[in-house]
C-alpha cells in the first residue's frame, strides 16, 4: 500500500472563484478554477454548507425517536432523526447543535452523549460535514421559543424499537444517509 489508510488534508491551488449563487440563506454555490498536480486547469463546483449535527436518541428501552419529514429535492417523506445545521455562531460546536436540535425538534434532552463519527456526505460537490451523535439517558425538555415552520411543522414522530429500525435500514426501507450511518455505527460499536 503506497498511501496511509486515512483521509488527509490536501488542496489544489485555486486560481479563480466565481459566486454562482449567494444570498442570506445557509448555503451558497461557487465555481472554482483549480490547478491540478499535472499543471492542468479544472473547473469545480462547490456547494458551501455549514455542516450539520445528527442525533440518534435512544431511550432506556432501546427505542429510537424517529421523525417523518418531507424533503422536496428528493421528492420523498423520509424516516429521519433529529438533526440541524451548524448555522449559529462561527465557533458553534457540533455537540451544542446536537443538544439544541434534540430539544427543538424532539423536546428531549440527554445526559449521555457519544460521538459516533463525522462524515462528508458528498465531498465531490459540497463542503458539508455531518457530525453523528448517540444520545442516551433522555428526559423531556422545553422547546423554548423555537417554532416549527415549513417541513418541520409537518413532521410526525414516533418511538420505534432499535431492532426494527436496524432491520428497516438493512432491507432498504429507510434510505436517509445519516440515519443509516448512525444505526450501523451504533450497532457495530455495541452501543445499542
Amino acid at each position: 500500500m503506497s498511501e496511509p489508510l486515512r483521509d488527509t488534508p490536501a488542496s489544489w491551488p485555486v486560481t479563480d472563484t466565481e459566486d454562482l449563487h449567494r444570498d442570506g440563506w445557509v448555503v451558497a454555490l461557487r465555481a472554482d478554477r483549480v490547478t491540478t498536480p499535472d499543471g492542468a486547469t479544472a473547473r469545480r463546483l462547490v456547494v458551501e454548507h455549514p455542516g450539520a449535527a445528527v442525533v440518534l436518541a435512544v431511550d432506556d428501552d432501546d427505542r429510537v425517536l424517529l421523525l417523518w419529514q418531507y424533503r422536496h429535492p428528493a421528492g420523498r417523506r423520509f424516516v429521519e432523526v433529529p438533526a440541524g445545521l451548524l448555522d449559529g455562531d462561527a465557533d458553534e460546536e457540533p455537540i451544542a447543535v446536537a443538544r439544541r436540535e434534540l430539544r427543538e425538534e424532539a423536546q428531549l434532552q440527554a445526559e449521555e452523549w457519544t460521538h459516533l463519527a463525522s462524515s462528508y456526505p458528498s465531498p465531490g460537490i459540497t463542503t458539508e460535514v455531518q457530525h453523528l451523535f448517540l444520545a442516551r439517558r433522555l428526559s423531556p425538555a422545553d422547546r423554548g421559543d423555537f417554532e416549527l415552520h415549513h417541513e418541520e411543522a409537518d413532521m410526525t414522530s414516533a418511538w420505534v424499537p432499535f431492532s426494527e429500525l436496524h432491520d428497516a435500514v438493512l432491507d432498504g426501507r429507510v434510505a436517509d444517509g445519516p440515519v443509516i450511518q448512525c444505526v450501523l455505527l451504533a450497532r457495530a460499536r455495541g452501543l445499542v
